[in-house]
Parts: C-alpha cells; sequence; structure tokens
C-alpha cells in the first residue's frame, strides 16, 4: 500500500515540475501541482498538504513570498516546506531560513537525497499531527461528562478520560497506566449486549448494531447501561480506535418512566374515583335494606375516596401554581422560620424543632415568600414522614447564612438513599421505589416543586445522605436581599446562582 501523504509541488517550469513528480512517483504519494505563487496558496488552502516543495526563482510571487505568506496564516503556518534552490545560491537559502523554510534541495536534485529527506519530513509531520489532534482529542475528552477511551488494534488501552476510568473502575490518579485491554477491564463488572455484536473484537469493529455494557440489577441498585459507539481514531486505519461510553440508563429508563407514568396517573385517579363510585352506587341501590352502620361505613369510604382524590389533585395543581410564588414581592424575615417550622411540625405531628443557629437572623430576608417557605418546608418534612421505616423521624434544622445567600439545612434519621435516588428526587414524578406500585402517598411532585421554586429564584437544592448514621440532609441554598432596617422596605438584589457539589458518602 503507498504512501498517502499529499505533496504540493510548486515550479514555474513544466520540467521542474516532470522532474520532482518522477523521482517521487514510485514511493507512493499523492502529489498536487502548481504553476505560481498565488495558485500555490490557493492549493495549500484546499488541500492541505504534508509538505511543499517550493521553488525560490518563479515571477511575480516567488517561494520566499509564499513561504512569508504560510507561517503568517495560523491554520497552515505548520505545514513543512523545503525550497528548491540553486547549489551555489547562498543568499537565497539565508532569506529562506529567515522565511521559515524547513529544508533546502538543490538543483538538480539528487534522487536518494530527495526521498530520504521527503520521507524523512512526511513521517515527521504526520507524527507531529497525530501527536497535536490527540492533545486536542485529550483536552476535549477530559472535559466531557460522556466516557471516551482509545485502544490499539489488540483492544489495549491507550487512554482513558476521567469519566471513562470511573465506568471502568480505574484510578484516577494514574492517567497513563493502563496495563489492560478494554474487553478485560469491561468483563469485570459487565454484561456485553447484545452478544453477537461483541463477539469479533479485531477487524471491522464499526457496525450498525448498538452496543451496549449492561451492570445487572441487584437487591439495592437498579440496572446500570453503557451504549458503546467505536470510531477510527484520527490518522488512518493503523492509529487505533476510540471507544466513546455514554450512559444510557436514565434515556431507557424514560421509556419505562413513560409507560409508567400513564399507569401511574391511571392508578393515581382511578382508584378513589372506584371507591367513590362503589360506595354510592350501593347506597342509592339498597339504602333501604342498609343498617345505620353500614351507611356509616360507605359514605366514610366513599369520603375517604374524595379526600384521597382531591388530594392527588391538589398536588398536581400545587406544582403548576409553585413558579408563580416566586414573583410575588418576596417579604419573608428569617426570624419567621421558627413560628413556619413550628406550624408544619404541629400539623404532621412532628417532635418540636428549634432553629440551631448562632446569628441574629432579624437583618436577612428571601427572595421568596411566606407561602413558598411554608410550601417547600411541609414538603420537606412530610417526604421525612413518609421514608421513614416507623414514620416517626427525629429531625434537625439549622441556619447558616453567607454574604448573598441563606442556607437551610434540615436533616432526618430516616433511609440511607441510592446514588440515583439521591439525584433524580428533585424531579417530577419520582417517588423513590426501586418498584412502582402507586402506592405510595402523593404524586411524586413535592421536591419537585421545592426545586423549582428555589432554582427560580437562583437557588440550588442538595442531598445527600449522613455519615454519622441513616437519614439524609438536605441543604437548601437561597439568595438573600439586601440587609434594610425595619421602617424600609427590603430591597431586592440580583440572584447568586450557586453551584454546589453534590457529594454522596
Amino acid at each position: 500500500m503507498g504512501n498517502q501523504s499529499t505533496i504540493l509541488i510548486v515550479d514555474d517550469e513544466p520540467v521542474g515540475r516532470e522532474t520532482l513528480e518522477g523521482i517521487l512517483f514510485p514511493e507512493g504519494y499523492k502529489m498536487v501541482f502548481a504553476r505560481n505563487g498565488p495558485e500555490a496558496l490557493e492549493k495549500i488552502a484546499k488541500f492541505v498538504p504534508d509538505l511543499v516543495l517550493l521553488d525560490v526563482m518563479m515571477p511575480g510571487m516567488d517561494g520566499l513570498e509564499v513561504c512569508q505568506r504560510l507561517r503568517a496564516d495560523p491554520l497552515l503556518a505548520e505545514i513543512p516546506i523545503i525550497m528548491i534552490t540553486a547549489l551555489d545560491d547562498r543568499d537565497s537559502r539565508l532569506k529562506g531560513i529567515e522565511a521559515g523554510a524547513d529544508d533546502f534541495i538543490s538543483k538538480p536534485a539528487d534522487r536518494v537525497e530527495l526521498r530520504a529527506r521527503v520521507r524523512t519530513i512526511t513521517r515527521l509531520n504526520r507524527y507531529r499531527r497525530l501527536l497535536s489532534e490527540r492533545m486536542k482529542f485529550e483536552w476535549v475528552a477530559t472535559q466531557a461528562d460522556d466516557g471516551y477511551v482509545m485502544v490499539d488494534d489488540n483492544g489495549r488501552v491507550l487512554y482513558a478520560n476521567p469519566k471513562a476510568r470511573l465506568y471502568l473502575g480505574l484510578p484516577a490518579d494514574q492517567p497513563t497506566s493502563i496495563n489492560a485491554t478494554f474487553q478485560e477491564l469491561v468483563k469485570r463488572q459487565y454484561r456485553c449486549e447484545p452478544q453477537a455484536a461483541w463477539a469479533i473484537w479485531s477487524g471491522e469493529l464499526i457496525t450498525r448494531t448498538p452496543r451496549y455494557l449492561v451492570r445487572p440489577e441487584t437487591a439495592a441498585t437498579n440496572a446500570f447501561w453503557l451504549q458503546v459507539d467505536i470510531f477510527h481514531a484520527p490518522g488512518g486505519e493503523q492509529a487505533g480506535w476510540i471507544i466513546h461510553l455514554r450512559d444510557v440508563t436514565q434515556e431507557l429508563a424514560l421509556q419505562h418512566d413513560m409507560r409508567g407514568f400513564h399507569k401511574m396517573v391511571f392508578h393515581k385517579l382511578r382508584t378513589p374515583l372506584i371507591g367513590m363510585l362503589g360506595s354510592q352506587e350501593l347506597l342509592t341501590r339498597h339504602a333501604s335494606k342498609l343498617s345505620a352502620d353500614d351507611v356509616s361505613e360507605l359514605s366514610e369510604t366513599a369520603l375517604k375516596s374524595m379526600q384521597r382524590l382531591q388530594n392527588q389533585i391538589e398536588d398536581v395543581l400545587q406544582y403548576l401554581e409553585a413558579p408563580s410564588l416566586t414573583k410575588a414581592k418576596a417579604e419573608f424575615n428569617l426570624t419567621q422560620l421558627q413560628s413556619v417550622m413550628s406550624q408544619i411540625g404541629a400539623s404532621l405531628g412532628l417532635q418540636p424543632l428549634a432553629i440551631q443557629s448562632d446569628e441574629d437572623l432579624d437583618q436577612y430576608w428571601v427572595l421568596l415568600t411566606r407561602r413558598a417557605i411554608e410550601l417547600i418546608l411541609w414538603e420537606v418534612f412530610e417526604n421525612a414522614i413518609k421514608f421513614h421505616p416507623q414514620g416517626t423521624p427525629a429531625m434537625e434544622f439549622s441556619v447558616r447564612t453567607g454574604d448573598a445567600s441563606v442556607c437551610l439545612k434540615i436533616m432526618d434519621d430516616g433511609l440511607t438513599l441510592s446514588p440515583e435516588q439521591l439525584e433524580r428526587m428533585w424531579t417530577p414524578y419520582y417517588q423513590g421505589e426501586k418498584h412502582f406500585t402507586g402506592e405510595s402517598a402523593g404524586m411524586g411532585l413535592g421536591l419537585s416543586m421545592v426545586a423549582s421554586l428555589i432554582w427560580n429564584v437562583g437557588g440550588s437544592c442538595r442531598a445527600y445522605n449522613r455519615d454519622d448514621g441513616p437519614g439524609i440532609v438536605i441543604d437548601l441554598v437561597i439568595p438573600l436581599l439586601d440587609k434594610t432596617s425595619p421602617d424600609e422596605p427590603p430591597q431586592e438584589v440580583t440572584p447568586v446562582l450557586t453551584t454546589q457539589a453534590v457529594t454522596i458518602p
């Protein structure tokens, strides 16, 4: 197979072009020709050759000017240039060095010398380009949210970006030391599906059949899916392969969730309707035959079903109306937290709660209404009760203020959650069940509404497991208003977006 490097030969004399072509033709290069300086610049921009053989003496724009213009172009400046000069033209060589020439060949050209110099420079340029492309790839891959792995033709891992190292269980502090093949790494924790698409590794790896790496479901966690796409690495077939690893767990789960959502709405709304209609039908048809106790029991069943249906509908309406609560005039002072918290705690049957804070909260106002704060605390407290094994959480509430925001920290002693549950708890219709049953109270909109209220004013929500026992910690970061005197209305300030890393102990 011939050398695929592209060489541009620039000479105003047909004999000069033909001579160089004859010498290099056996080497298998792809050759392009130009008759003058302007044509040379045009073809350099079009073909981006691996090497330019440039005659110095040309009418109009000579080789020195072509070289200077090429070196001034940031996109083309690194293309190697060999200038063709007369044997005793010392002045042209000195000017060529100043213009940026990489090497010189004397006329008439020696066949062996020309081939050797061209071969060396094209190889070095090919290596330089591959190195440059790899450096660009590694920089982009390091910043990427997906996993990227470079392997050779035998599957040996040459490079893996941080996300790929996480997926493959590799230490993050050893970026280049990977003494294993890709196949060996994935078999430690994944199943390769479909197996037919993974049957042959060597040879043509690119296929239209999607490949997946699957970490099977366990008693504590759901299944984890990676989609695998394989491409030729830059530099041709001998440069190896790039493997793209993309987490598609949520995409695949979304397909199930959409069906689950329709099933949930059907179940959540239909169940109380059945209770209402069934009880009313019995009362209507058999009222004269029923005892007072039977009538009372059926009436109570119908009432409970109506209340349940009302609560389900209210959950949805409350979620849809939540954004409007951040548009009203913000007038909530942090000294009101204790009374709001105590009222909600008493309504939910919680033990008396006290705010832990060493600061004077009277001087702090937040970008939310009292109604919004009430909804936020109600949902957080109610979820703590719902997911506590005995339904009686012991809760702690603390406040920490900063220059531009306040952090409300709420801790309970309930369940320890999985990484997936911690990540998805702020999304609509998610109820934290491993398998959806529809029996959990509510519609899974409470914490999503909390996040919506806080995100709308530039705040942030964070949830993580306690490190001193079971239970979780929720940090709600809310922007503050300017401090004002009691006689002055609070002046709104631009929300400061707060970014916090989610740490899962």
